[in-house]
Order: C-alpha cells, then sequence, then structure tokens
C-alpha cells in the first residue's frame, strides 16, 4: 500500500502544523514545504520542532523546506509528493488547490475554500478538474468529530425521538447555530500569535466565510443527513448581517507581537481602532427548514473560558440542544414538547443509550428538571486539536478507498460554500440603515 507523501503548501495557519501533531499511520515521515520564507513558515516549522522535542509521545516529522519568492514554480516543476495540503491565507487558497488539481495531486485543504461569492464558481470548476483527473480534494470539518455534534446527529435522524424537523419561521427558526470565539487563546501549549493579514477580510474573509464553514456544514449534516443538497433549489438565503470588531492598536500589538498596524490595515484603523469583520449572521432555508447561523468574536475570553458552541434543533417531538458554557465543555439536553410525553422519551433516550454504548460507551441519560440530560464520560471527549489528526486518519482511509467517499459529500460541500459566501455578499450589500 503505498504511503502519503505529503506537500505542504504556505502554511500560513496554525491549522498547518495541527494535523501533523501526532504521526500518522499511512503518511510518509518526510514532509515537503513549498512557501514563501516568511514569519509563517517559520511558526509553522517552529511549531512542528514542538511536536518533535516534546517529552510525551513526540512526532518524527521531517522537513524539505523548499522556501522562497519562487516556491508556486517551484511547487509546478518539482512535486515529489502525491498529496498537498493547504491552510493558510484563505483567498489564494481555490487558486492553489486547482494548481495542485491540474497536476494530478490529491488534495486536502482547511476550511474555507473560498471567502467571497464571486469565487465560489471555482468550487464548481475545481470538481469538475478532480473527476478529469481522478483524485480526491478533501475539506477539514473537524467539527464532525466533536461528540456532541455526533449525538445531535444522531438524535435528530430517530423519528420515535425527535420526530420530523419543524419548519420554523424567519424570528424562530428550526435550527440555531451559533459560535463564539476568541483571538487571544492557547494553541498546542502555546500562546496564539495570529498573522496581521488574519485581520484584512480581503485575504482571510468574513467571519461567517471563515469559522461559519463548520457551521453552515453540521446544518446540512443535521437537517439533510446522508442526502446530496442542490444549492440551486434547496438553500434560500432571507437575511444576513454584519457589524465589526473593534480592536485598539494595543490588542492588535499583543495578539500579532507586531509593534503597530502594519501598512495592509491602515485603511481599516479609524481613530486608531481597528474594524476587524467578526461578526455574522444569516438565515436561510434548507429543504423547507428555517435555520440561523451566527458567527461572533471577541478579543479574549473571561477568566478559565474558551471558544464556545451553542445550537438548538426543534423537532416535532422534542427539542435538542447543544449548551455551553464558558470555560466548561459542551452538553446535550433533550426537552419533550409535551410534559406529559417526558417519561416516554426518557424511556426511548435510555434504550437509545444502550443501542450506542457500544461505540460509546458509558453514554448515560440523567434528568434535570424538565430537560433530559446525555451524560458524556470524559473518555469519549476529544479536543480541537486531536480532531486534525482524525480528520487525517479519514483521509488516509479515503486516500486508499476514494468509493468510500459519501455520495453527498461533493454536493453539500458547494451548499455550505454557497451558504457562507451568499450571505457574507448579502450582509455587505445591505442598505445602510
Amino acid at each position: 500500500m503505498k504511503p502519503i507523501r505529503l506537500m505542504t503548501l504556505a502554511p500560513g495557519h496554525f491549522h498547518a502544523a495541527l494535523i501533523q501533531k501526532r504521526m500518522i499511520p499511512g503518511v510518509a515521515t518526510r514532509n515537503y514545504v513549498y512557501a514563501p520564507l516568511d514569519a509563517d513558515t517559520a511558526t509553522y516549522v517552529e511549531k512542528l520542532a514542538s511536536f518533535n522535542n516534546r517529552q510525551e509521545n513526540p512526532t518524527t516529522w521531517e522537513i524539505d523546506l523548499r522556501a522562497g519568492q519562487n516556491w508556486v514554480e517551484r511547487f509546478h516543476r518539482e512535486q515529489p509528493g502525491n498529496v498537498v495540503f493547504l491552510s493558510g491565507r484563505n483567498r489564494p487558497k481555490i487558486d492553489l488547490m486547482r494548481l495542485a488539481v491540474s497536476n494530478n495531486l490529491h488534495v486536502i485543504a482547511d476550511k474555507p475554500w473560498v471567502v467571497e461569492f464571486t469565487d465560489f464558481p471555482k468550487i464548481e470548476e475545481l470538481y469538475r478538474e478532480t473527476d478529469l483527473r481522478d483524485v480526491l480534494v478533501c475539506d477539514v470539518m473537524t467539527e464532525r468529530y466533536e461528540v456532541t455534534n455526533q449525538l445531535v446527529r444522531e438524535l435528530v435522524r430517530d423519528p420515535s425521538i425527535f420526530g420530523k424537523w419543524q419548519v420554523g419561521t424567519p424570528s424562530k427558526p428550526a435550527l440555531s447555530l451559533e459560535s463564539r470565539h476568541y483571538l487571544m487563546k492557547t494553541v498546542a501549549g502555546q500562546p496564539l500569535v495570529r498573522p496581521w493579514w488574519w485581520f484584512d477580510s480581503g485575504v482571510a474573509g468574513e467571519s461567517l466565510a471563515d469559522v461559519g464553514t463548520h457551521l453552515a456544514d453540521l446544518a446540512l449534516w443535521f437537517v439533510s443527513p446522508d442526502r446530496m443538497i442542490n444549492y440551486r433549489s434547496d438553500i434560500h438565503h432571507l437575511a444576513a448581517e454584519s457589524w465589526p470588531l473593534l480592536l485598539s492598536e494595543n490588542e492588535f500589538c499583543a495578539v500579532t507581537g507586531l509593534a503597530g498596524y502594519p501598512p495592509q490595515l491602515t485603511s481599516r484603523a479609524v481613530n486608531e481602532q481597528l474594524y476587524y469583520a467578526g461578526n455574522n449572521t444569516t438565515t436561510f432555508t434548507l429543504s423547507g427548514v428555517h435555520v440561523k447561523i451566527a458567527t461572533h468574536w471577541e478579543f479574549e475570553a473571561p477568566t478559565g473560558g474558551s471558544d464556545t458552541h451553542t445550537m438548538i434543533a426543534q423537532g416535532t417531538q422534542s427539542r435538542v440542544e447543544v449548551r455551553q458554557q464558558p470555560g466548561n465543555q459542551p452538553e446535550v439536553f433533550i426537552t419533550s414538547l409535551n410534559p406529559a410525553d417526558h417519561q416516554e422519551l426518557l424511556r426511548r433516550l435510555s434504550n437509545k443509550c444502550e443501542l450506542m454504548r457500544g461505540r460509546l460507551p458509558g453514554l448515560a441519560v440523567v434528568e434535570v428538571n424538565s430537560d433530559i440530560h446525555l451524560q458524556i464520560p470524559d473518555k469519549l471527549r476529544t479536543g480541537h486539536e486531536e480532531h486534525f489528526a482524525m480528520v487525517m486518519d479519514e483521509f488516509v482511509r479515503y486516500f486508499h478507498n476514494p468509493r468510500a467517499v459519501p455520495a453527498w459529500e461533493r454536493a453539500n460541500t458547494l451548499g455550505k460554500y454557497y451558504i457562507t459566501t451568499k450571505a457574507v455578499e448579502m450582509a455587505r450589500d445591505k442598505p445602510p440603515v
């Protein structure tokens, strides 16, 4: 069985290192890196070195660094590997993906593939080229490996527990997904230093087009599991909004390590405050179900806090929620819409847990007033950083057995990027109040 020989292109995002936080069976030790010789590349190399030199479970990665001004031309000419990994500046990503595929290379690319609606047609062009060249392109959807999201997907597919999806309304959607992120955080045990371009929406995109990709993916994963979505007929945008997070120059310097705003960002700074495109919401219908997704960024979490994710799904028999308090793990709660059915719902959930314990050992049902809490043991919890290795494990399986890729994956990838990029465009074109 041939190994994956990884080529990493322009690793500007810390996710580029996280897929190599542990050794991946089926992936060769040597990694070829084509990139500019800049601070982003140096940060990536430092992270891999820290993985190799840690005391517990050190990695053994080797790096063949081919950095310089002509890195794209050199990659196009040499290609010592068979798989390209991309996690860097967002706007150029889709063109690098197309370049790789045109050279018969498989691609695994971190979200987002596109951040502007004008680039959305490039994804369809990319897929046409993959068919001609018989190669894979895969998206890094880490949130699918979060146990609470897996439980929600299981519950909303069970009509005896959830019923059917309510239709909802624009003001009371049947599915609401919200994420809250913080600029100051710790990754792989070290304070995260963000590059300046992170704050340029022309390069990184607005928050809905970036982290909102996960929420759009989960919306499809929950509302239409295992079904191919036609974005032209199944998705209808209703509303979209955006507003900035204002950062002082001191806050910007604290999170980037720079001495001040670089020239590339001066047009986005007014009265010494940087306007960061960090907040978006959009409402749309997905196969007739009203959905709202919201992405928010703040500078720093409260003491002990971290990024949070919440979700509410409304069925005809019950409501399923993911609740997360700052600093705590996300939890799943189920509530019967008819209080008289509470005990029957409890019985059905208990039976459901019994069926799931083969792959989710220790899962338990606990009554909390009128709610039912799915108690998740710590051994089933995996953190955000571990999810990247799990994505790579799955990619290795797909690499050796392309027919294992779900039939709906391509159509739903188009669907999620249509949701995010069209909403960003709608919010930008919205007339001022």
